[in-house]
């Protein structure tokens, strides 16, 4: 019998479709919720490199619904009410914005501006 070894956070009929196929795994239950949290993120930036990936609007929607699965379940995790969530984009989008104007940003000398994203080039 071969393995293909996985480590990671799977949701829960992963196990009964992989038994389903006539196939055997090993699953273990996160007990701690430190554990399971640390879990959660590492599958936010699977799925959010996964949705980067898509070409077409079927494929978006999709992996759009895996990256909301996984961040209400954090949301749950972290005991965050719906009225949380919408108060903090709220405040988000009246502090950043939206997209609306489609602003791409080349350079700016302004040190304090801080990105998500390495910085790219060299700085004169």
């Amino acid at each position: 019998m071969s393995r293909v070894y996985y480590n990671k956070l799977v949701r829960d009929n992963i196990q009964d479709i992989i038994k389903k196929n006539g196939e055997s795994c090993e699953i273990r239950v996160l007990d701690d919720d430190k554990e399971f949290q640390q879990e959660l993120l590492k599958k936010v930036n699977e799925e959010a490199g996964a949705l980067s990936r898509v070409r077409s609007r079927e494929e978006f929607l999709s992996e759009y619904a895996d990256l909301m699965v996984i961040l209400d379940e954090l949301s749950a995790l972290l005991e965050f009410s719906e009225t949380d969530i919408k108060t903090a984009i709220e405040e988000n989008v009246k502090r950043k914005g939206l997209y609306k104007k489609r602003h791409f940003l080349h350079w700016s000398s302004d040190g304090n501006y801080r990105s998500n994203e390495s910085q790219q080039g060299i700085a004169s």
